[in-house]
C-alpha cells in the first residue's frame, strides 16, 4: 500500500556515501530506511506512515540530502 501521509526523497548523492546510508538506517526509530545488497539506501514503503517527523534522518544527512514531504494539509 502506498504511503498516505509522507514521502521521503533521498538525493542520489547520498548513495555515494556508504557510511551515511548505514547511518540513516541506524537513526530512524521506525525503520523507514533500508540498505540493499549494493549498499544503496532506500525506503521501506510499509513503514513510511509510521514516521514521527523527528528529523533525525535530516539531521544525519545534512542540508537537502533527505527531505520528508508531507502529503496532507495541516
Amino acid at each position: 500500500m502506498p504511503a498516505m501521509f509522507i514521502r521521503v526523497d533521498i538525493k542520489d548523492s547520498v548513495q555515494d556515501d556508504p557510511a551515511l546510508c548505514k547511518q540513516l538506517v541506524e537513526v530512524c526509530p521506525v525503520d523507514i530506511f533500508s540498505v540493499d545488497d549494493a549498499g544503496h539506501v532506500g525506503t521501506v514503503e510499509d513503514n513510511l506512515d509510521e514516521c514521527t517527523l523527528c528529523d533525525l534522518c535530516i539531521d544525519a544527512a545534512g542540508p537537502d540530502q533527505v527531505n520528508v514531504v508531507k502529503l496532507y494539509r495541516q
